[in-house]
């Protein structure tokens, strides 16, 4: 750590990350110089970098990066989550190197700095990854410039001055502008471009539906309206892929905007911030739904929205669960899922009410990782079952929904 009052950077140095406390930890910059300030936080994946920092839960958020070979595999179009990347930067232990995969089709340094987003590299992760743990998610900068010129006592007073993530709705600030459908299935490498399809392998569909499973009698698909907290495209292939017609609309559509698409279910999505802001406006909407007893679903922020709409509360983590390694326990059978995972907010399984039944349980913390009613046919996980990047355990969960819809 070095003096917080200097503004001369170590010889070398092109990157720093002030956090709040006043500590000062310097590197090597790349991707866009300038700076971002957030929440500082770890995600423990060994694969999935670019899924991670486009992944709009990360909205005002570093992520510190605990396996240290990041950005080795390049950058392309098809690995991302949403159009455009909403962590803020990307903190690594090893210096990006030329990539190494063939489906590459940018350096990951060209793809960050291409998309604003601040790297620094030559980083302790791993020690900054136990302050972290000790002392919980702090607030901080970090910036990058060429030139290795950084005014830290500003840097310093930014990080302060920054109000930190309770409180705090980012989905609005990420949610779509207007309602789309959405009709791609899950991925296939094979058909993923024309410059990759090759023989027979090549005549996969990217959009085709696995054995599309009819509603009734009537020969339609169940439609499902998707509430977009921050939602991830592969929640979206999911959803087609086990049978569904997706209609995607805003995180303030009203009751009567959702119900205007005719649904057979409510699906509530992954998001950022505090579940506490966003629910101003979407508790009411989730509670006019759930006196349809029509099914519902509901992922990370979905599962919170869920929480707070039927009386319990959510509670700010120490330092909040990010990885595609963490072991859930489906209180059902005893079975363990391994998941991936990205919050920092949780539903404080004590206030849950006398209807709402806990159904999984994190084997890190205890904390509560999904829970159903028993007089409505709604449930949600905390966890993100579409596994991108993450293991595919929980793919179930899809199937149960529309089953539920059938």
């Amino acid at each position: 750590m070095a003096d917080p009052t200097s503004t001369r950077a170590p010889l070398g140095a092109t990157g720093v990350l002030v956090l709040a406390s006043g500590e000062v930890v310097w590197g090597r910059g790349f991707g866009a110089e300038g700076h971002k300030v957030g929440e500082v936080c770890f995600n423990t994946s060994m694969t999935g970098y670019q899924e991670i920092l486009t992944d709009p839960s990360y909205a005002g958020q570093i992520i510190n990066f605990t396996f240290p070979h990041i950005g080795n595999v390049g950058a392309n179009p098809e690995d991302i989550e949403a159009t455009n990347p909403h962590a803020l930067g990307a903190i690594v232990r090893q210096d990006v190197t030329d990539p190494s995969s063939f489906r590459s089709t940018q350096h990951f340094d060209s793809w960050m700095k291409a998309n604003g987003r601040v790297g620094l590299s030559g980083i302790d992760t791993r020690a900054l990854t136990r302050k972290i743990r000790q002392s919980g998610a702090p607030s901080g900068v970090i910036a990058h410039s060429a030139a290795g010129k950084f005014d830290i006592p500003a840097l310093l007073a930014e990080a302060r001055a920054w109000p930190g993530l309770e409180g705090m709705d980012l989905a609005k600030d990420v949610t779509t502008l207007q309602s789309y459908n959405w009709d791609k299935g899950l991925w296939h490498l094979a058909a993923a471009s024309p410059l990759r399809r090759q023989g027979p392998a090549g005549d996969l569909a990217q959009n085709s539906l696995k054995g599309p499973r009819l509603r009734g009698g009537d020969g339609r698909l169940p439609k499902v309206v998707a509430v977009d907290y921050g939602i991830k495209h592969n929640i979206l292939r999911n959803l087609v892929d086990a049978g569904c017609k997706v209609t995607v609309v805003p995180a303030t559509a009203s009751f009567d905007d959702i119900m205007a698409h005719n649904p057979d279910g409510l699906f509530l999505s992954n998001g950022p911030g505090d579940p506490a802001a966003t629910g101003e406006y979407a508790v009411p909407v989730i509670r006019q739904w759930l006196e349809t007893g029509k099914p519902l679903f509901g992922i990370c922020l979905g599962h919170q929205m869920l929480g707070l709409a039927v009386g319990a509360k959510t509670v700010k983590m120490f330092q909040g669960h990010r990885g595609a390694n963490h072991p859930v326990k489906r209180l059902a059978d005893g079975a363990v899922e391994i998941t991936s995972m990205n919050h920092g907010f949780a539903v404080d399984a004590e206030t849950l009410p006398v209807n709402a039944r806990a159904t999984h349980v994190s084997l890190f913390d205890g904390s509560n990782c999904g829970f159903e009613l028993t007089d409505r046919p709604a449930f949600s996980v905390q966890y993100h079952p579409e596994a991108s990047p993450g293991p595919q355990d929980s793919h179930y969960l899809f199937e149960r929904f529309v089953e539920m819809m059938a």
